[in-house]
């Protein structure tokens, strides 16, 4: 039987124990959104654009709400899903990530399907070719967009939000788990820009590095959807 000295570290040790599992579970997913390979390519369009610091802002602004507000709302809707009266967890969280398990492994059948023939070049999105002269407000939006409302991402945001529903954690606790899948999930935009408002001139060299050795290769191979 616990003292009244050790419940209080009792508690504080099962809710650390819920965020570190939490944690563990979303990390997939926030890796699966930080590798988006068209945010990270309009990244690195942006950056070598003139003036790119509005805009990569703008960006990096726009991933972070979308990512963070997607899985704060698919959170809080998945904390609305019926109980058991017993006591035992629900079924319903497990079946949605099944579902969207499912549905992921569509997409990339489709990913696969629509892929260009070896040795072709893929078009690309015509809304691309603009990011070098947008506005931070609408490279804002675009961040919004392909953080949040790409179906991939849309699906691992929902995955994210009902484990983190399905964890018990309070609603500080809850914001912690979901600022740290938000900062690894937009990571491989925050990264960069930062470094570009440190040191500008050896980020935007840094970039052309990259564009050089991968860039042509790459977008061979790269599917017409992303």
């Amino acid at each position: 039987m616990l003292s009244g000295s050790g419940l209080p570290s009792a508690i504080i040790r099962e809710h650390l124990i819920r965020m570190v599992t939490a944690s563990g579970e979303l990390l997939p997913l926030a890796v699966a959104i930080a590798i988006s390979i068209t945010t990270i390519i309009t990244t690195v369009l942006m950056l070598l654009s003139p003036k790119a610091k509005g805009r990569t802002v703008g960006l990096l602004v726009g991933c972070v709400v979308g990512v963070g507000g997607a899985v704060a709302l698919f959170a809080l809707l998945a904390g609305l899903l019926p109980t058991q009266d017993s006591g035992e967890s629900s079924p319903v969280p497990a079946v949605i990530n099944m579902v969207v398990g499912v549905l992921l492994v569509v997409l990339a059948l489709r990913q696969w399907r629509v892929r260009p023939a070896r040795g072709d070049r893929a078009e690309l999105p015509k809304w691309m070719a603009e990011v070098d002269s947008m506005t931070p407000s609408k490279a804002l939006v675009l961040g919004l967009l392909l953080s949040a409302v790409v179906p991939k991402n849309l699906l691992l945001a929902l995955s994210a939000g009902v484990i983190v529903s399905e964890a018990g954690l309070s609603v500080g606790k809850a914001s912690v788990v979901i600022v740290v899948f938000t900062v690894i999930a937009t990571s491989t935009v925050a990264v960069p820009v930062v470094a570009h408002l440190v040191a500008p001139a050896r980020s935007t060299a840094r970039s052309r590095d990259y564009g050089s050795g991968w860039w042509g290769h790459y977008f061979r191979e790269w599917p017409k959807w992303t």
